[in-house]
């Protein structure tokens, strides 16, 4: 169990929009009270800081947040353009999950390469298991392997919160492809089907691109699962 700071578990959740696509930044954390936010700032856990970690920084700070820890659910590019900067102002340490070393670490490796064609590779501070636990920010997330989208993708579930992070493994009725390196269709497939779906059904989904949905709702009414055909949206 990765340990930060534990203070307690009542979870406010805010996603940043990048003009240019339909790509989110996640910060979780828990409401301050007022005594509280008079004293110091209010740390978070950011997501997949995907671009300009500079105006991510800014942004939480100036409403008296302050990163904590920064987590990476898979290691494309729209997800990890902005953890270097993020990190240097931060001070925060960077997890991601241990099977998804390779794509973090090797530009030969990436096969998802921005408009400057120019490979993004990032150095976490440490790998994490499946399963493992980090508490920061006043919240419990759990790191669930769901590898399908890449070897390492993975998911990061709040019960006390009732969401889970789904990255690109799971959208509102679609999945993520599985046409790049080191993705697999029947992964993916097997990965939603037992590690998310085993999820309470009112469960929150919060996925990397587009709406939230919930866990009933997909395990209901997502095409891809239901009809298992052939994947790829994002």
């Amino acid at each position: 169990m990765r340990r930060c700071k534990d203070r307690g578990f009542r979870s406010e959740k805010n996603r940043a929009r990048h003009p240019d696509d339909q790509i989110f930044t996640t910060f979780i954390g828990r409401k301050a009270g007022e005594k509280e936010e008079s004293r110091r700032k209010t740390p978070v856990i950011c997501i997949d800081p995907a671009d300009h970690g500079e105006e991510i920084y800014e942004t939480l700070t100036g409403q008296g947040l302050v990163p904590e820890v920064i987590l990476l659910t898979h290691a494309h590019f729209d997800h990890i353009r902005g953890v270097q900067a993020l990190q240097r102002l931060s001070g925060a340490p960077v997890y991601c999950y241990k099977e998804e070393k390779e794509l973090c670490e090797d530009p030969d490796k990436k096969t998802d390469l921005p408009p400057t064609g120019t490979p993004i590779t990032v150095q976490p501070s440490a790998y994490l298991s499946d399963g493992e636990e980090i508490l920061a920010a006043g919240l419990r997330c759990i790191l669930l392997a769901t590898p399908g989208h890449t070897k390492g993708s993975c998911s990061y579930y709040v019960p006390e919160g009732g969401f889970v992070l789904s990255g690109d493994t799971l959208f509102d009725h679609s999945v993520g492809r599985t046409d790049m390196a080191t993705g697999s269709q029947e992964e993916l497939l097997r990965s939603i089907r037992e590690k998310l779906f085993v999820l309470p059904e009112e469960t929150i989904v919060y996925p990397g691109h587009g709406s939230e949905t919930s866990i009933g709702e997909e395990k209901t009414h997502n095409p891809f699962l239901i009809e298992n055909t052939d994947i790829g949206s994002l």
